[in-house]
């Protein structure tokens, strides 16, 4: 059995929450998850103090953590920057690993950049990335749980309001279902969802997280967090992953279970 705790958009900067970002550590240390997954927007406007902030936040957790960018980790309106050093930033002063990977004996989590200096919202795949999916799965895990990172949506899940999927998403769910992958985790519409891909030949689960630590919650989780504890389990009738949607109780000062997933794998 495995747990990962997957946050995203936690936008260190302006709209961070405080609170919230309290709420993560002190469920960290009740869950004590196995790792702990970022699916983008570290930052609100890609700032080396921003990136430091949230270096410090994940690493305080004291676990394992796996984190790719998102479109608000490239410079928005330093220009030159966003042109010719895009990831200057990100790199210098939060990871040089802008697509991550971590693997254990039941789990293999790979991330995947989809933010890109000419894409301001929506993000993108590219061929090189595609091509090379199958390459960055171990051929040595055939028994793990497979999960794929990215920050943008692969799919319309009707949670999502309408926003519009990364480009070339179609192709990326047809590489990942033929690379065995089981869930995609991301984030960017800050709404949460959990789905079944659509058109896949391959059960496969997409999951979304909310914003996790800052005010800018839309839809129904407007002025909310969410974040997703993830299960995985595997037993004599299958493979499952259970995805607890927790949103954040002002009341409570705590997150709280708000809707559960129970997720048959391939």
């Amino acid at each position: 059995m495995r747990r990962l705790l997957h946050l995203s958009d936690i936008h260190f900067g302006p709209p961070h929450y405080e609170p919230a970002a309290v709420g993560v550590e002190s469920l960290v240390r009740e869950l004590r998850p196995d790792l702990v997954v970022v699916s983008g927007d570290l930052t609100q406007r890609a700032r080396a103090r921003q990136f430091r902030q949230a270096r410090r936040f994940l690493e305080g957790l004291g676990l394992p953590f796996l984190a790719v960018p998102g479109n608000h980790d490239v410079p928005m309106y330093r220009v030159w920057e966003r042109l010719l050093d895009r990831y200057g930033a990100y790199r210098r002063h939060f990871s040089a690993d802008l697509e991550p990977a971590f693997a254990d004996d039941e789990m293999e989590v790979v991330g995947f950049n989809t933010a890109f200096n000419l894409t301001i919202d929506n993000g993108r795949f590219t061929g090189r990335q595609l091509a090379g999916v199958g390459e960055r799965f171990s051929s040595d895990l055939s028994g793990a749980v497979r999960i794929a990172v990215a920050h943008h949506p692969l799919a319309a899940l009707p949670e999502l309001m309408g926003w519009r999927t990364a480009r070339r998403s179609a192709e990326a769910l047809a590489v990942f279902a033929a690379a065995g992958v089981d869930l995609v985790l991301s984030g960017h519409v800050h709404v949460a969802a959990v789905g079944r891909a659509p058109d896949c030949p391959r059960r496969m689960w997409l999951v979304h997280s909310g914003t996790s630590t800052s005010r800018r919650g839309r839809g129904a989780e407007q002025g909310r967090n969410s974040c997703n504890r993830i299960t995985l389990e595997a037993g004599p009738e299958g493979r499952t992953a259970r995805v607890e949607q927790l949103v954040w109780s002002e009341d409570r000062g705590r997150f709280e279970v708000d809707t559960v997933h129970e997720c048959e794998l391939a």
